[in-house]
């Protein structure tokens, strides 16, 4: 059986990165049919998606009882696609990858806020349901800032008034018409990156029970870097096809999505229990690369080769010590 999972592992890895090139292909059409910039449309639409993975594995976990797979999965997750699918995307991008540091001002605040508001609610071992109601009301306060700050709106959306309601109408019937083909695209490469993900975890998974890893290594390396997947190879797509935008977004996005959506919504199906030393080991060293990753990005408002593999060292140095000290 264990020759099944591993020849499964490798045609699942082959049909994600070209359902990844039609998704990067849907999400730039659907940004510039609407006008809106790709940065937002990797925040928000790609970011959405590309966690669909871990939101179903962290909740689904969640509610049969084992959140060490739903805790481990989501703060892993973060930990992945800072280390693994930003860092690659800036080692194999043919040029760097330039950040938009006005909206970094904005969301690299927030976001290692809401890291550190997420480790102080585990500090007792325990998030509860009003621990995720609390994260799932900051969840709304990140769309507001998403949607309602003017840095996040298109400069062609501002205060652009049409001469008559017919030419409105005309307007709006013509965008309805050009988004039925990207939105399609969009929609099959999301459907194909979410199936060919659950073959990849159900057979790393299977390789993973065969040689006895315990659950926590589980959740915060196979289920972490697997439900991780989407990222990894949406981002890589997207730098390779010169969509580096979308890239960044979709990293800081799910970043995010990972801590306020996921991790909020599986503490209130089901209050997340765990102990006290793999708090205190994963929400730092999540905090940690966070951190690194925000100032890599804010220095010179870009990513180069050397900060990627700065990224991808701090990953490999995360999964000796999880190894080390939870096998």
């Amino acid at each position: 059986m264990i020759v099944i999972y591993f020849a499964v592992l490798v045609i699942a890895f082959a049909v994600l990165f070209k359902c990844a090139d039609f998704f990067i292909q849907g999400a730039s059409a659907i940004a510039e049919i609407l006008e809106v910039p790709k940065m937002v449309i990797g925040i928000v639409l790609v970011g959405l998606a590309t966690t669909a993975p871990e939101f179903g594995v962290s909740v689904m976990s969640s509610f049969l009882g084992k959140p060490e797979f739903a805790l481990g999965n989501a703060v892993g997750s973060v930990i992945c696609d800072d280390g693994v699918a930003l860092a690659f995307a800036a080692i194999l991008a043919p040029t760097v990858i330039f950040v938009n540091c006005r909206m970094l001002k904005i969301i690299g605040p927030f976001l290692l806020a809401i890291d550190f508001i997420a480790y102080g609610l585990a500090r007792d071992g325990v998030i509860g349901r009003v621990d995720g109601l609390i994260l799932i009301g900051l969840l709304g306060v990140y769309f507001v800032l998403i949607f309602k700050i003017p840095h996040f709106r298109s400069e062609h959306h501002r205060e652009k008034k049409e001469s008559t309601e017919q030419k409105k109408t005309s307007v709006i019937s013509e965008k309805k018409h050009q988004l039925k083909r990207p939105v399609s695209v969009f929609g099959l490469g999301l459907i194909g990156v979410i199936l060919t993900t659950r073959a990849i975890l159900w057979s790393a998974e299977n390789i993973a029970i065969h040689f006895s890893v315990s659950e926590i290594v589980i959740g915060a390396t196979i289920l972490a870097f697997g439900t991780s997947l989407p990222e990894i190879s949406t981002c890589i797509v997207a730098v390779l096809k010169g969509e580096s935008e979308i890239a960044v977004g979709n990293i800081l996005g799910a970043d995010v999505l990972n801590i306020l959506w996921i991790i909020g919504v599986a503490s209130i199906v089901r209050p997340i229990q765990v102990e006290l030393d793999i708090i205190n080991f994963a929400f730092p060293f999540m905090i940690f690369i966070v951190a690194v990753m925000l100032v890599s990005m804010r220095i010179g408002c870009r990513l180069t080769k050397i900060k990627g593999v700065i990224l991808f060292t701090i990953y490999l140095v995360y999964l000796f010590f999880t190894l080390k000290f939870f096998t």
